[in-house]
């Protein structure tokens, strides 16, 4: 791994995973995912990782839903957009992509793998649900997985790639370091790479800190020094995750898509909160957060424009 000189965070404000029953303080409409972005952006996110949902929070594709999302974004600051090419599992090909290939972002997100991406149990402790929608939404987790096959992950590389778009490769298991390294000796997916480990989701790698050494070993052993290296984990061990990772010389990600609390029982209240708990944290270490623009450098971006922004 390049040791990281200084820890980006990423915040990653809404995803497609929780539902509005679980927390009110999960951002829903354009207005509200900006909102909490610029206060993530504030406290201390170098990159916010974006998707957009409609106002009753069903996952939204659309790339007018992200235009009113980004305009406001974009036009206060100078953060790292990372538009997702996930979206929901839900959704098909053409809909995950259509927000990234409009965007034209300088950071995307990569799935590298088919998985079951399973969070039925939402169900279960759920007692009452605020929208129709989500009951049959995360019950359908648990018999359709998500598909990001070979030919896929190849178009997104070569089609994003040719506008000049970089990824963050989220590896939900050891397995897919090794189809990351695939696409390297291809020549589609080109150092220096940002991976991202993915911990806790249940269909991947389980939230055990010996999972996250190991993952970074076997990346040490495909990718040198060509990498640098973040971690997350869903739900309670999301803090301790971003401080394991940064203890190893790697970056962070909070954010409410991957966990709705702040503490034991206690739900977070905002994104910069959970932003503001993992920076005292990693400044706690003796180590200095990145700006937006020093992640740029790290991670050989190209920088923003306002015609891709």
């Amino acid at each position: 791994m390049r040791a990281a000189e200084k820890v980006i965070i990423t915040t990653a404000i809404t995803g497609s995973v929780n539902i509005p029953s679980q927390s009110p303080y999960l951002p829903l409409s354009a207005a509200e995912v900006s909102k909490a972005a610029l206060e993530a952006i504030a406290a201390g996110s170098a990159v916010v990782h974006l998707h957009a949902r409609h106002p009753d929070g069903r996952p939204a594709f659309e790339p007018e839903v992200f235009d009113e999302i980004l305009e406001p974004i974009t036009a206060e600051t100078d953060a790292v957009i990372n538009i997702t090419t996930g979206g929901a599992s839900s959704m098909t090909m053409d809909q995950r992509l259509a927000a990234a290939h409009h965007v034209r972002p300088e950071l995307a997100s990569m799935n590298m793998g088919s998985m079951n991406f399973v969070y039925s149990g939402i169900a279960d402790k759920v007692t009452e649900w605020k929208h129709d929608w989500e009951k049959p939404y995360v019950l359908n987790t648990y018999s359709h997985p998500f598909v990001n096959t070979f030919d896929k992950i190849e178009h997104t590389l070569r089609t994003l790639g040719a506008a000049g778009t970089r990824f963050e490769y989220e590896c939900y298991d050891i397995g897919h370091l090794y189809s990351l390294a695939h696409f390297v000796e291809k020549g589609l997916a080109k150092p220096p790479l940002l991976i991202q480990g993915v911990f806790g989701v249940l269909g991947g790698i389980g939230a055990d800190h010996a999972n996250l050494e190991h993952m970074v070993r076997i990346a040490d052993k495909l990718f040198g020094d060509d990498y640098q290296f973040s971690a997350f984990a869903a739900g309670r061990d999301q803090l301790a995750f971003g401080t394991h990772s940064a203890w190893l010389g790697g970056h962070v990600r909070v954010g409410l898509e991957d966990s709705l609390w702040i503490g034991k029982g206690k739900l977070a209240e905002s994104n910069a909160q959970q932003v503001r708990k993992i920076r005292a944290v990693v400044e706690d270490m003796g180590k200095q957060i990145a700006t937006p623009d020093e992640a740029r450098a790290m991670l050989a971006l190209r920088g923003a424009t306002k015609e891709n922004s």
